[in-house]
């Protein structure tokens, strides 16, 4: 998907404009994929624009590059406010949030000490990951060749940009052979998550998903996910799912702060439950989207209001 473009990147504390933000081509990052980040939307809402579980992305991002004994130059708080204020300064009603933390320049052994810890923080709007129409009508699926890292390889805890490599993989081999994403297995051969979202499935009117020892990632929309269905009484199970379970399943969908809440069609070619978005995934997916677009009472304190422009304190 092209780039929506707008005025400004924040590059480690500066306002730099888009077609500014450049690294040097012997940073660390491009050659061994040392970088963590962050994925986040801000939504359009009746009291302006606010972004989602804005804290909770903030913490995952140190969490990911303490993991990675990371050093981030710039405290939670700094990150916290360039974040929103980059939002207001680029002037968006809704868009998507793309931090970065990342080893820079000065060295190319694969010991990365020695190299700087820079931040970049990127805003754009973006629309359905997986397409408008997949919301209702679902997306067709396959389960990929390709599996999650085993617990004792990569933290797949931190949201790292080396990990990603494994999700181009199986993204690249789902279109392929015509279908839109990916499902990867774990090493011991358990249902883990898509190549860049978490999964549930319905099974017996239970919600399930696989546990963070499945080789997911602490996904927030998902944590967000079992917090709105035991509001509504559905219970919730975090347990290791079997191939053949997605097949038999009444429905499975998708979540991420990309993929937001996104029923699955069909998976192998086979139809699941009623091939398109089931009852369960509506409720959930209905509640998400009233919290998040100001149409419910935000329970939760899940949403941050961007500051006005004019309120911004000038640097």
């Amino acid at each position: 998907m092209p780039f929506n473009k707008v005025d400004y990147i924040w590059m480690n504390g500066k306002m730099v404009p888009w077609d500014d933000a450049k690294i040097h081509v012997l940073s660390h990052v491009c050659h061994y994929g040392s970088a963590v980040f962050e994925g986040q939307r801000c939504y359009k809402t009746p009291k302006g624009p606010a972004a989602f579980r804005h804290q909770d992305h903030v913490d995952r991002l140190f969490n990911s590059a303490k993991i990675y004994r990371m050093k981030i130059p710039f405290t939670k708080q700094e990150i916290y406010d360039a974040c929103l204020n980059l939002i207001a300064i680029n002037g968006l009603d809704a868009c998507y949030i793309r931090p970065l933390v990342y080893r820079g320049y000065d060295s190319l052994g694969v010991d990365p000490s020695a190299c700087p810890v820079d931040v970049a923080i990127a805003v754009w709007p973006w629309g359905k990951y997986l397409g408008p129409e997949a919301m209702e009508k679902g997306v067709k699926v396959c389960v990929s060749s390709w599996r999650r890292n085993a617990p004792d390889t990569m933290p797949m805890m931190a949201k790292a940009g080396a990990n990603y490599m494994g999700s181009q993989l199986i993204k690249l081999e789902a279109i392929s052979r015509g279908y839109v994403e990916g499902i990867a297995l774990d090493v011991y051969g358990h249902v883990s998550e898509g190549s860049g979202e978490n999964i549930f499935i319905v099974h017996k009117g239970r919600l399930i998903t696989p546990p963070l020892g499945a080789s997911a990632l602490e996904g927030i929309t998902r944590d967000t996910i079992m917090t709105i269905a035991k509001e509504m009484d559905i219970e919730v199970v975090e347990q290791n799912i079997p191939r053949e379970m997605l097949y038999i399943a009444e429905e499975v969908f998708f979540t991420g702060s990309a993929a937001e809440v996104s029923p699955i069609s069909y998976i192998d070619d086979i139809q699941i439950g009623p091939g398109h978005r089931g009852p369960i995934t509506e409720k959930l997916q209905t509640r998400l989207f009233d919290i998040v677009e100001g149409r419910a009472d935000d329970v939760y304190g899940w949403l941050t209001y961007v500051p006005k422009k004019e309120n911004i304190p000038a640097k």
